[in-house]
C-alpha cells in the first residue's frame, strides 16, 4: 500500500498495488484504442496469462504540469475498491520513470458516443435496458457512498455483447454519513441544476441525485440523438439555470408513455421529486417486467450488440501514438534502456511501498524523474 499525504489541505489518499512486482515489461503493447481523463488507452496482453486488458496510461510530467496529481490519485483510491457487473473494473497499477498505468477491464464494444457519433439508433427497450443496468451501478456506489459525477456517453463503454458499464472516476466524490458535496465537478450538459447554484455563491450541496439527472439526460441523448436542453461548455451558468425554468423539453409522439414518465421523473428539477435511488426506479410500474436478477447477472440480451469485427473506436487514436506522439509506447522499452546505458542505473520500474510524504514532496519527485528523460 502507498500512503501519501497531501498537505495542503491536510488528506490521505491510499492505492493500492495489487500485485507489487508487476511492471511494464509484463505486458505487450497491442495498439492505442483511446484517451480519457487518466491519459491514453491502449490494449495490452499480460505475457505470462495472455489476458487482455485496457492500460490508461499519463506522463508524470503533464500529469503534474495540469495540477492533475490529486486526481489521478483520487481515482486509484476508489477504483481499487470496486467491483460490480456494470462497471469497468480495475486490475493493477504501476509507475516507471516516465508514466504511471493503470490496467483495468477491456471493453471492446466502444463508448455510447462513438456509437451515437455513428448514428446508431437505439431502440426505446435497448434504453431501458441500459438505464436498469446503470442503476445497479449507480445503488453500488451509493453503498461505496460515491457521487460519479460525469455520467455520459463517452464515460459508459460496451463489451462485446452489448452491456454497459461505466467507467472514469476522475472526478468522482466521497461522501461521509448525511454529509452533502458541495465542490462543482461535471460535463455542463450533463450536470444537474442544483449544481449550478454552486455558481453562483450558495452552497446548498448536493448528493447522489445528481447521477440520476445525468442518466436522465444520456438517456434522452440515446433515443433522440440529442440532449433535451441545448447547451455548451462556454454557456455561463446564470443562463444554465434560467435555461432549466425556461425550457420544456420536448418528448417525440413515439415514445411509449411510460418512457416519457421515467424521464421526465430523472429530469425532475426538484430534487426531492427526481427519482434519486435505485428502490424508487424498481418501484414504478413501468420497471415492473423487469427481472432485476437476470439483469445483474447479464442474462437479459441488449437490442444493440457492437461489431464484433471492428474495434468500435475511432482509428485516429492509433496514428496519432505511431506517427505523432514524441514518446510512442511502443518504443518505451528501447528508449528506457537507451537511458539506463547512459546514465548507467538498473532502470527497473519503481513501485513504492510505505511511502509518506507532502504533495510538493510527490510533485518534486515526479519532476526529477521525468527531466532526465
Amino acid at each position: 500500500t502507498v500512503l501519501i499525504t497531501f498537505s495542503s489541505p491536510p488528506k490521505l489518499f491510499f492505492f493500492s498495488l495489487l500485485t507489487p512486482t508487476v511492471n511494464f515489461d509484463h505486458f505487450q503493447i497491442l495498439r492505442a484504442i483511446g484517451k480519457g481523463s487518466f491519459g491514453k488507452v491502449c490494449i495490452v496482453q499480460k505475457k505470462d496469462t495472455k489476458k487482455m486488458y485496457a492500460m490508461k496510461y499519463m506522463n508524470k510530467l503533464k500529469c503534474v504540469e495540469r495540477n492533475e496529481v490529486r486526481n489521478v490519485l483520487k481515482e486509484l483510491q476508489i477504483m481499487q475498491n470496486l467491483e460490480h457487473p456494470f462497471l469497468v473494473n480495475f486490475w493493477y497499477s504501476f509507475q516507471d520513470e516516465e508514466d504511471m498505468f493503470m490496467v483495468v477491464d477491456l471493453l471492446l464494444g466502444g463508448d455510447l458516443r462513438y456509437h451515437l457519433q455513428q448514428n446508431v439508433h437505439f431502440s426505446e427497450s435497448t434504453v431501458k435496458l441500459y438505464i436498469c443496468e446503470l442503476a445497479l451501478a449507480l445503488g453500488y456506489l451509493r453503498t461505496k457512498r460515491i457521487i460519479h459525477r460525469d455520467i455520459k456517453p463517452d464515460n459508459i463503454l460496451l463489451d462485446e455483447h452489448g452491456h454497459v458499464h461505466l467507467t472514469d472516476f476522475n472526478i468522482a466524490a466521497i461522501v461521509k454519513d448525511d454529509l452533502k458535496a458541495t465542490s462543482i465537478a461535471g460535463t455542463k450538459p450533463y450536470m444537474a441544476p442544483e449544481l449550478f447554484q454552486s455558481f453562483e455563491g450558495s452552497h446548498p450541496g448536493y448528493s447522489f441525485s445528481v447521477d440520476w439527472w445525468s442518466l436522465g439526460i444520456t438517456a434522452y441523448e440515446l433515443l433522440r440523438g440529442q440532449r433535451p436542453y441545448v447547451m455548451k461548455s462556454s454557456t455561463p451558468a446564470n443562463e444554465i439555470l434560467q435555461t432549466f425554468h425556461k425550457v420544456h423539453p420536448s418528448y417525440p409522439a413515439a415514445w411509449s408513455l411510460e418512457m416519457k414518465s421515467l424521464l421526465r421523473k430523472l429530469l425532475c428539477i426538484d430534487v426531492q421529486k427526481r427519482i434519486s435511488c435505485l428502490a424508487e426506479l424498481r418501484d414504478l410500474d413501468y420497471m415492473s417486467d423487469v427481472n432485476w436478477d437476470a439483469v445483474l447477472s447479464k442474462q437479459v440480451p441488449p437490442g444493440f450488440i457492437p461489431n464484433r469485427r471492428r474495434l468500435n473506436c475511432d482509428p485516429t487514436f492509433e496514428l496519432e501514438e505511431m506517427i505523432l506522439e514524441s514518446k510512442p509506447l511502443h518504443k518505451k522499452k528501447k528508449r528506457l534502456a537507451r537511458k539506463t546505458k547512459e546514465h548507467g542505473s538498473d532502470g527497473s520500474p519503481q513501485v513504492r511501498e510505505n511511502v509518506t510524504c507532502s504533495k510538493e514532496i510527490i510533485i518534486a519527485d515526479f519532476q526529477r524523474n521525468v527531466s532526465s528523460v
